[in-house]
């Protein structure tokens, strides 16, 4: 079939975070891995750059508590074997209507999974964080002490770093066009072929694809198959911190990782990439093209400094954000992670991992083990991806039954 090179044990299609970590756990097994990204490896087009990502354990749903834990236990090993440090800890607090259904789910999980967590009244927030906080007298606070803050970035950089020191193959400006089922008659072992743009042709016996906002272009073209993945454009904005204050608000001083459950949902990380800046933005976005995107300005934005105004006894400047960035959740109905076998004629050689809905950045280096264990072993070892199932909308289109509100919120400029 004239493919380019060797044949590769795993293709990883997707050069993000996720893609990023799945040729690292393939690599690090002592298989073949050819990690393919369609623009520079490192860029800011997507969902996996910038400063920092909120990683936590309060969840509504039960099942990503567990995972998360996983997850912040590989953090740690990945970060021990590149030899620098991408997870900063925090604690992280979460706040809302005490009648909130999504917030008394954290409160059971947090229980149920023996995650310590402290339920605070209005006034116990206040004294906890010296007054720089201040909630409603009909919210409550939850106060975890597994929080904290990833250099995202950074975390690619060092799965790719892993990656290459473990015999990966890492290609830029590679778009995947096309992947097909080899046939017998060119290999006896079949596998797969993955077309890209210029031309070149790669061969494997497995596949992953991790392309983040262009996963339904993606699959529609090699399947026709619709995944209700839906992209969103969505801001990150950093605010000024007033003179006096700045240490204040930093994980040294002991201020959270933080969300706010209600209209808005609002999320925000301590003062840490940009000295007298703290990050906080919108869990929300515009429905958009990934390959067409306008780039700003953010949306919400009034109702962010609203809340700002209510939330930080006036030491944060809520006038307007000092810096804006963009960046991109990948929505599915359920905003639940889709995690299985594209099926079809390619069953089980081709693995994919998309939609991760604003939320998964945290959970990266299990997501990349589980796509390396199904790829190379036909299952995922030791969790339950029966949430995650293409299946789940099947005669369904909001998939799983959740018995709690949207976080995320598609706007409208």
């Amino acid at each position: 079939m004239g493919c380019s090179g060797e044949k590769f044990d795993v293709i990883v299609v997707g050069g993000g975070v996720m893609g990023s970590a799945a040729a690292y756990n393939v690599a690090k097994r002592g298989h073949s891995a050819l990690l393919l990204e369609q623009f520079d490896l490192l860029h800011h087009r997507g969902s996996s750059h910038g400063e920092s990502r909120t990683i936590r354990a309060t969840y509504p749903e039960s099942y990503y508590s567990s995972m998360v834990m996983e997850a912040e236990q590989l953090w740690e090993l990945a970060q021990s074997e590149v030899g620098y440090r991408v997870y900063h800890k925090s604690p992280q607090l979460d706040m809302g209507p005490s009648d909130s259904k999504s917030l008394r789910c954290v409160i059971a999980n947090c229980h149920s999974a023996s995650m310590t967590c402290r339920v605070l009244d209005p006034a116990q927030v206040a004294h906890h964080f010296s007054g720089k906080i201040a909630i409603p007298e009909d919210w409550v606070g939850v106060l975890t002490e597994m929080g904290g803050v990833i250099k995202p970035t950074k975390a690619v950089s060092m799965f790719q770093t892993l990656a290459i020191r473990n015999g990966a193959v890492l290609m830029d400006n590679m778009e995947v066009t096309n992947i097909c089922k080899r046939k017998e008659e060119d290999d006896d072992d079949g596998g797969v072929v993955v077309y890209t743009s210029n031309g070149d042709k790669f061969c494997g016996k497995k596949c992953v694809v991790t392309v983040g906002a262009w996963t339904k272009k993606l699959v529609e073209r090699v399947t026709g198959l619709s995944l209700p993945i839906q992209p969103l454009e969505t801001y990150i904005c950093y605010w000024k911190i007033k003179d006096g204050h700045h240490g204040e608000f930093t994980i040294e001083g002991g201020f959270p990782t933080f969300a706010s459950y209600g209209e808005p949902y609002v999320y925000g990380t301590p003062s840490l990439e940009f000295p007298g800046l703290i990050k906080m933005g919108v869990h929300a976005g515009q429905s958009c093209d990934p390959d067409k995107r306008t780039w700003g300005p953010p949306v919400a934005l009034e109702l962010l400094k609203r809340w700002i105004e209510e939330r930080f006894s006036g030491l944060i400047e809520s006038t307007a954000p000092a810096a804006v960035q963009s960046c991109m959740y990948s929505m599915t109905p359920d905003e639940d992670f889709v995690i299985d076998f594209l099926g079809g004629e390619l069953g089980t050689d081709v693995a994919i991992a998309g939609g991760f809905s604003g939320h998964g950045f945290k959970m990266a280096p299990l997501v990349g083990r589980i796509l390396a264990d199904m790829a190379l072993e036909g299952e995922a070892k030791g969790v339950q991806l029966q949430h995650f199932k293409f299946a789940r909308f099947e005669g369904n289109s909001k998939g799983n039954l959740k018995e709690f509100e949207d976080q995320v919120k598609p706007l409208v400029a």
